[in-house]
């Protein structure tokens, strides 16, 4: 079976958050042969509209949001807020072998 994890960072440069979760990230997927890794730079209210930007950084896993927060009905420029922190990668590595 060949099912690809489509594994998707969106963020914008500066954010202090990103570089944490993109570590995490990585670090989740090492040794996971199915996946499929990329990060999205949104630079622009115009891109954050395009991609449904829900704040920086998001981690989109086969394109649904980690914490199944839904799009926004009107995408900009902005942080993301996490009520409990950042994933952590314990839980970035379970969702993805489930």
């Amino acid at each position: 079976m060949n099912n690809k994890i489509k594994i998707e960072i969106q963020h914008f440069h500066g954010c202090p958050n990103s570089p944490v979760l993109i570590e995490r990230v990585k670090e989740a997927i090492k040794g996971l042969k199915n996946v499929e890794y990329c990060e999205v730079i949104v630079d622009s209210n115009e891109k954050a509209e395009e991609v449904k930007f829900r704040g920086s950084p998001t981690l989109l896993i086969n394109g649904e949001d980690f914490e199944n927060q839904p799009e926004p009905d009107k995408a900009a420029l902005m942080c993301r807020y996490y009520p409990n922190g950042l994933p952590e990668t314990k839980n970035i590595r379970r969702k993805l072998v489930e």
